[in-house]
Formats: C-alpha cells, sequence, structure tokens
C-alpha cells in the first residue's frame, strides 16, 4: 500500500510551553509532502524528527493567530539558506497575503526560489489543491477569526495485477500495464478475456481531516462522513466548557462526538491548552464517547 501518513511536529495552542509546541504537522501522501500550520519553532521540531525541508511542496495554513504562523518566515528564510531552487506554495486565508509578501521583502529579498502565495475563502468547502495523488479541501471552521480546517484525500490508483490469470492466459509482460489501465486480453482464437477477469480491486482510498481552531460545529459532519483520521482540537476539557465557548474552541467531549456522528474510524485530539500538563483526563474524556481516540504527541507519526 502506498504511503499515507501524518507525522506531529506540534500539538499545543496559543503559546510554546515546556511541553509543547504550537500546531504543525506534516502529511505524507505517496512521497509527497505537505505541512499544515507553521507554529513557533516548526522548523527545529523538523530538524529534532529528521523530515527534510526540501521535500515540502505545499503549506497549509488555517488562520491568523501567531501559534499557526509565527514559524512560517523562519522556515521560508532557512530553505533559502540551504539552497532551494523549487517553488513552495503556500494556501492560507486571503488576508495573509500582505503580511506575507512585507516579511518576504524584508528578510527574504533575493532568494533564488519563488514562493507562491494562494488565497483562501475560509467560510466555504472547495477543492484547493489537486494532484495525481491527492485532493486537499478547506473545511469551514468556527473561530474569532476567518479560519479554515483541511481534508486530504487520497486518489483511486490503478488495479493490481492477477498474475496467476495474466501467467494462465500467456499475457507478456510487456503488455501488463495495458491491462492495469483498463485493456483487455484478445487470444490468438479472437476469444477476448475482459479486463476485471484480469486484475484485482485496488486498495481503498484513505481520507484525513485537520479541525483546528474551532468551536464545535455539526455544520462539519457532511464533509467527515465515514474519514479514516479526524485530528480535531480539543483545548478545554469539560469542566472548562464556558471558556471553551468564549474563545471558540472545543473540549475533548466535544471532539469526541463530531467523531462518533460522523463516523470516523479514528479520532486524534490535540491543539491542548497550557494549563494541562497532563492530557490523560481529556484523552479518557474523548474515549468514554469514542473510544478510538488517541491523544496527539510531538514526533508521533501515525500511518493510514
Amino acid at each position: 500500500m502506498e504511503k499515507f501518513e501524518i507525522t506531529i511536529l506540534g500539538c499545543g495552542s496559543a503559546s510554546p510551553t515546556s511541553l509543547r509546541h504550537p500546531a504543525s504537522q506534516i502529511v505524507n501522501i505517496r512521497e509527497k509532502f505537505s505541512m499544515i500550520d507553521c507554529g513557533e519553532g516548526t522548523q527545529m521540531q523538523m530538524r529534532t524528527y529528521k523530515m527534510g525541508f526540501q521535500k515540502l511542496r505545499n503549506i497549509f495554513i488555517s488562520h491568523m493567530h501567531g501559534d499557526h504562523c509565527f514559524g512560517l518566515i523562519g522556515l521560508i528564510s532557512s530553505m533559502g539558506l540551504l539552497g532551494r531552487t523549487a517553488a513552495l506554495h503556500i494556501y492560507a486565508p486571503e488576508s495573509f497575503e500582505g503580511i506575507l509578501q512585507t516579511q518576504l521583502n524584508t528578510f527574504c529579498d533575493g532568494m533564488e526560489y519563488q514562493v507562491v502565495f494562494h488565497p483562501l475563502q475560509t467560510d466555504t468547502h472547495q477543492l484547493i489543491y489537486e494532484d495525481r495523488s491527492m485532493e486537499v479541501y478547506t473545511l469551514p471552521l468556527k473561530h474569532r477569526i476567518p479560519c479554515c480546517g483541511f481534508l486530504f484525500k487520497e486518489k483511486p490508483t490503478l488495479p493490481h495485477i492477477h498474475r496467476k490469470k495474466t501467467d494462465f492466459y500467456g499475457i507478456p509482460n510487456s503488455y501488463l500495464n495495458l491491462i492495469k489501465n483498463g485493456a483487455d486480453w484478445i487470444m490468438p482464437d479472437g476469444t477476448i478475456i475482459k479486463n476485471e477477469a484480469l486484475t484485482l480491486p485496488p486498495a481503498p482510498t484513505r481520507s484525513y481531516a485537520y479541525c483546528s481552531d474551532t468551536a464545535y460545529n455539526e455544520s462539519l459532519q457532511p464533509y467527515l462522513k465515514d474519514i479514516d483520521l479526524l485530528y480535531h482540537e480539543s483545548t478545554f476539557g469539560t469542566e472548562e466548557e464556558e471558556i471553551a465557548k468564549l474563545t471558540f474552541h472545543s473540549t475533548a467531549r466535544q471532539a469526541a462526538i463530531m467523531a462518533r456522528n460522523c463516523h470516523a474510524k479514528q479520532l486524534m485530539i490535540g491543539h491542548f491548552s497550557a494549563r494541562y500538563t497532563d492530557i490523560n483526563p481529556l484523552l479518557n474524556e474523548a474515549q468514554e464517547v469514542f473510544p478510538n481516540t488517541i491523544a496527539a504527541q510531538e514526533g508521533l507519526t501515525i500511518q493510514l
């Protein structure tokens, strides 16, 4: 099965602590690397966990709070110092374009590579990126400022060759790629062997959703239906539900309710408030509602 994995670089909120860095993740789909959010210290976390800077193609920024973007200009600068030549694509709310351009003009003048900005409308669910391996969609979130999550969907692969059948019919290796792409096989006597008899179904496609920062938002459920892995912010426990409501954040229990209602296969909670030195109470709270819940931790890699 092709690679689809998520590595956590930071799972804290608001400000760095000695226990957790601000939000950042790396998504690797078939060796194509994307970053979600880039809080302060992200490039140091990449060095710690041996994530190659130059492999990054795209960076997706959810919103303009510092714990999600303060590390971006430093990372961009370091890539230039390391000799990057390939373009880097930044997807972020449209209000960030002027800020980013000012930073680039001030700190990165004369860089050898291009930074391409793609403005996002945060209040809609739309396709914002596509290649042969995946699609990326925005998820409209409910926060104090314009904010969106991101939905990564793997594209189907070609079917597998049924080697016993192709060997039985004496099909040469040079023709197998045509069969993978849908061709039938014609025997010397004119008999047609249909493609479905020569192939096996491809592996099922996988999906990952990133929801941070947001108040509990039932309108997300149709977009998250049957998701393989849901990352949902869980800044607070239920005892702080009023604070969560005032600050447009979620509790661990609310994250679990979302996972349960959208029939997610697995939930990962994160974006923990600095007040929690021990996140086990948050994990237990979520698992009471949705047992297949894990807690984000820095350096953790989840393979789908």
